[in-house]
């Protein structure tokens, strides 16, 4: 989640293929995803580094196994402030991004104000975070939390 104002690039149907492409394997060479948009490299490796400049691309990443790292359980939290000015939403937004175990932070139109994906490793995990960190952050009166049973698609594509 950024403070920036969305930007809406203009995109055509070549820039979607390579953004496609990308977003199944990232590591593809430029040399193989030529071949695949049917393009010679130079032209492919100026798109691709006008993509990166123009921010559409904004990095790469390794896709990690929840199981694997000991983060498999996942909780989506709501929660309500106290206070919804910008200066408290900028507040809660900088401070949510310094704790490691919310992936994603949503500032949402509704009943409550944010929605948060919380990953730890179990159910006790998750309760410290919430009780240490999640509630503790600013302005937040209350929170909500819903535990996933099972992540039936993530990550896009």
């Amino acid at each position: 989640m950024t403070d920036e104002p969305a930007r809406t690039a203009a995109l055509d149907r070549l820039d979607q293929t390579i953004l496609r492409v990308l977003s199944v394997n990232g590591r593809i060479s430029v040399a193989e995803l030529a071949r695949r948009i049917g393009r010679s490299k130079t032209p492919t490796q100026a798109r691709l580094q006008r993509l990166e400049k123009n921010r559409v691309i904004r990095g790469y990443r390794a896709i990690l196994d929840p199981i694997g790292i000991g983060a498999a359980h996942v909780a989506f939290v709501e929660v309500r402030l106290s206070d919804t000015r910008e200066s408290a939403l900028k507040d809660f937004n900088e401070a949510a991004r310094g704790v490691p175990e919310i992936e994603e932070c949503h500032l949402i139109a509704g009943g409550f104000d944010y929605l948060l994906k919380v990953r730890t490793p179990d159910i006790s995990s998750y309760r410290r975070v919430l009780a240490d960190s999640i509630s503790s952050l600013p302005h937040v009166a209350s929170t909500s939390t819903y535990v996933a049973m099972e992540a039936v698609k993530e990550l896009g594509p």
